[in-house]
């Protein structure tokens, strides 16, 4: 088996059934097997798999386990001599999962390969980033990236001031498309279930480089990723739960003194935002209430954030 693809689902289940579809179209020559882990869906989604896929290895929760979880699962059953963690709510185009497995082939010291990543309107999405560190935890409060993106200096995070038109080797991608070679699973180990949602893959990739292996961005192949099909759903929630990911990391990889000014700075970051909240809510009608709720939202993390991550993450 070339390539055991992995695909967690929660309530998508006409973006999974898009995904499958185009997996299906745009495999190209590979060996692979389909392997759909179902968060205790409530929109049909298994159902559908059942119906409409039935060559698909279905793994059915009876909870919303988290991403990190619901992956292991995957990769506790695939064949594959190379995993692809893919979300649901990507359109895989021109044979890319061929040309990855082709490349990766050639680099035999990658972990991790990510591909080139687009919106709907096939412009670029950034999926490089650089591991948080305080730095980039002062430049993610004030927003400068944003405002920057060109520059190296204010957009170093997220990378924004690169196009990501050569091959490069990064601190991690996206989780959005992970091409894993198995060996680096058996010599680093699965992804931390800690992690419920956002930043697992950082740390993931984090331990691979500490064991010698590369993390690389090959824009060999293309897909289109729509972003946040799932954590739209409960973007309240999401709010919080980024923040506690990135916390989580600190607390593991960094040492106590950066762990405790990394919950300060998250506190930071929630607090300089409620004032726009109610902004919004004072002047805005059709949106008071998301407004108020968003306020709220940013009030009670500012607070939580001060604990640290187990704190603020959500309750699974």
């Amino acid at each position: 088996m070339d390539v055991s693809v992995i695909i967690v689902n929660w309530n998508t289940k006409e973006h999974l059934r898009n995904c499958l579809t185009s997996i299906y179209e745009q495999a190209g020559d590979v060996n692979y097997e389909i392997v759909v882990v179902d968060n205790a869906s409530i929109d049909g989604s298994a159902e559908m798999l059942r119906d409409e896929f039935q060559d698909v290895i279905l793994i059915e929760n009876t909870e919303n386990r988290g991403f990190a979880a619901a992956n292991n699962q995957g990769i506790a059953v695939a064949k594959g001599r190379y995993v692809l963690l893919l979300n649901s709510d990507t359109i895989i185009l021109d044979n890319c999962i061929t040309k990855m497995i082709s490349f990766a082939d050639t680099q035999p010291q990658a972990g991790v390969i990510g591909c080139r990543v687009l919106n709907q309107d096939y412009t670029l999405q950034q999926t490089c980033f650089m591991f948080p560190s305080i730095l980039n935890l002062i430049l993610g409060c004030t927003y400068l990236y944003k405002i920057f993106p060109k520059s190296k200096f204010f957009g170093r995070e997220n990378m924004t001031w690169w196009d990501a038109s050569e091959v490069r080797e990064v601190d991690y991608v996206r989780g959005c498309f992970m091409l894993i070679r198995r060996e680096a699973i058996e010599q680093v180990g699965v992804l931390d279930e800690q992690f419920f949602m956002y930043c697992e893959e950082a740390d993931l990739c984090y331990r691979f480089k500490k064991n010698g292996l590369k993390v690389l961005y090959a824009p060999i192949g293309r897909i289109v990723h729509l972003h946040g099909a799932s954590s739209k759903q409960v973007k309240f929630e999401m709010v919080r739960q980024l923040r506690s990911g990135i916390l989580l990391f600190m607390k593991k990889n960094r040492n106590r003194v950066i762990y405790v000014v990394a919950c300060l700075l998250v506190a930071l970051f929630f607090f300089l935002r409620i004032p726009y909240w109610l902004f919004r809510a004072a002047f805005s009608r059709r949106t008071r209430a998301q407004d108020i709720r968003m306020a709220g939202v940013y009030t009670t993390s500012f607070f939580r954030a001060l604990f640290g991550w187990q704190a603020l993450c959500i309750a699974k």
